[in-house]
Formats: structure tokens, C-alpha cells, sequence
């Protein structure tokens, strides 16, 4: 009868066991199913510190921005960064811009005002310093590219490190800049060359 009851009071604490693991086990299984429900895609672009966006700029929620407190990021006033596009500190951007699609911009861009950048756009200014035959690739550099006002720059370009295209500019879809660009002036081609001046009215 000992033996009995002994057994009977051992299977009783198990089963409390047991129950109190259930219970636990279902009290995770409701907070991860809550953190579950919560998980999509982000509604908002997330802002890290560093980086100063207008309160009237438009960001999707997938764009990419890396800053640091020497490296910041500016988005000016009414500016449209679209889907997909990075963006690594130190960055300006003006009031009025678009940059469409997958856009690329690395450290030291300047863009002015009212430009408009075509999807799959390169801002690259990264580059080496220049060593010799055992190793040509040496200390990294950004030197900085710089875009004037109103320029319309088109889908696929790449814009090399220390240019300056100037205001009211235009530069066709697929060009490699590789030199300085002078107001009013539409390039295109690799690399870039002058197709003709335009009126500055």
C-alpha cells in the first residue's frame, strides 16, 4: 500500500511538472506569435541618428541610409528618395530632388536643388589612392562630387569622384562622367562627352 501510494504522490509532481512546463510553453508560443504578427515589411524608412530629413521629404521604407556624427546625411525640403536606394554619409541633398530607384550615392555627394536622378544611378566616389606594381590599389579616398541645380541626370549613369556638373545640366542615360561639366550643357556617352550647350533662359 506504501509502495502504491508512493508511486501515486511521485506521478502527481510530474504531472504538476509537466503542467507548469505547459503553461510556460504557451505563454512563449503567445508572445512569439504577437512578435510574429508584428513582423513585414517596414512601414516607414528608419532614420538612424545623424541624419537629417525635412519633414516634407518622402523616404521608402526600404531606403538604406549610413551615417556618422562626421559623416551626415541632409535631405532637404519636398525631396523623393525611391525604393532601394543607399546613401553613405558624408551626403547633402537639396530641397525638390527626386532619387529614383536604386539609386547609389557614396560619401562626399553634394546635389543641389531640383534635381532629378534616373533609376540605377551611381554616385561613386570611392577610389584609391595610387600605389606601385605590387599593390596599385592603396589607401581608399572619396573625393567629392558636386551636382548644380536643376540638373536632370538619367537612368544608369555613373558620376566618378572629383566632378562638378554644373547647374541646369543634363546628362544621358548610360554616361560615365569622368570630367567636370559646365552649366547648361547635356552629355552623354563612355566617358562623357559635350553634345551640345543649351539656352540658360
Amino acid at each position: 500500500m506504501r509502495l502504491f501510494a508512493s508511486r501515486e504522490k511521485s506521478v502527481r509532481a510530474r504531472v504538476s511538472e509537466l503542467e507548469r512546463d505547459n503553461a510556460e510553453l504557451r505563454e512563449t508560443i503567445a508572445t512569439l506569435s504577437q512578435k510574429v504578427a508584428g513582423l513585414g515589411p517596414r512601414k516607414v524608412a528608419y532614420i538612424p541618428p545623424f541624419v537629417f530629413v525635412d519633414p516634407t521629404a518622402v523616404l521608402d521604407p526600404s531606403v538604406n541610409l549610413m551615417a556618422a556624427e562626421d559623416k551626415p546625411i541632409t535631405i532637404g525640403a519636398r525631396t523623393r528618395i525611391a525604393r532601394q536606394t543607399e546613401m553613405i554619409g558624408p551626403v547633402t541633398i537639396g530641397a525638390g530632388c527626386l532619387i529614383n530607384i536604386g539609386g547609389f550615392v557614396r560619401a562626399n555627394v553634394t546635389i543641389g536643388d531640383s534635381v532629378l536622378v534616373g533609376p540605377f544611378t551611381r554616385f561613386m566616389s570611392d577610389t584609391h589612392e595610387l600605389g606601385g606594381p605590387t599593390k596599385r590599389a592603396m589607401k581608399p579616398i572619396w573625393p567629392p562630387i558636386v551636382v548644380g541645380d536643376g540638373t536632370w541626370i538619367g537612368s544608369g549613369v555613373t558620376i566618378l569622384g572629383d566632378v562638378t556638373i554644373g547647374t541646369g545640366c543634363v546628362i544621358a542615360a548610360g554616361a560615365v562622367v569622368t570630367k567636370d561639366v559646365p552649366d547648361n550643357t547635356i552629355v552623354g556617352g563612355v566617358p562623357a562627352r559635350i553634345i551640345r550647350q543649351m539656352s540658360d533662359a
